[in-house]
């Protein structure tokens, strides 16, 4: 950490924020934080997560701890045990699984609907991951599908991105910490 880092910690204006990134398997939430983390940092081989991982990385103004959850069917439960400590979610989505564009919904309205966030406005950044992928769907079909213009009650935000490229992933960070940003204010 270098001395400016050091001072705006201590001056209370580097913040950290807890953030769940949450989704189903294999819709590339590792893949993403792996490209958010400085260089020296990043992983050469990405593997499934079991149970959840703890990454941290940082934007201009904040340090982001994030709880990387597996997103395989028996670990799904695991999830709302971090949800009171969550500030932020990211929720990655696979746009070239259609098939199970339907289970990514269900899990979302599960979020959505539990007791440690219903009442809660917490950001919500979705990232329709995979748009390299050939007949992938639209970030306005994938919020279609999801019903995200149902969502009134929580700021969010749908970035398309290609994890394996880092495309897209600067902007959705962005809202991100100007949300956090203004939540705090």
């Amino acid at each position: 950490m270098g001395l400016l880092d050091k001072l705006a910690g201590w001056l209370g204006l580097k913040k950290e924020v807890n953030v769940l990134c949450l989704g189903l398997d294999n819709s590339g939430k590792t893949t993403i934080i792996n490209q958010l983390k400085p260089s020296n940092a990043k992983a050469q081989d990405i593997v499934p997560t079991i149970g959840f991982s703890i990454e941290k990385f940082k934007s201009s103004s904040l340090s982001f701890t994030v709880f990387d959850m597996s997103g395989q069917g028996r670990y799904r439960n695991l999830w709302e045990h971090y949800y009171k400590e969550g500030q932020a979610i990211i929720f990655v989505i696979d746009s070239a699984d259609k098939l199970r564009m339907v289970v990514a919904k269900e899990e979302l309205n599960t979020l959505l609907n539990h007791s440690d966030i219903k009442h809660r406005r917490i950001p919500i950044l979705f990232f329709a991951n995979k748009m390299d992928v050939r007949d992938a769907l639209s970030s306005v079909k994938v919020s279609q599908l999801l019903c995200l213009e149902n969502m009134k009650d929580k700021p969010w935000h749908i970035c398309a991105t290609d994890a394996l490229k880092g495309e897209g992933l600067q902007e959705g960070v962005d809202w991100l910490q100007d949300q956090i940003k203004t939540m705090r204010t």
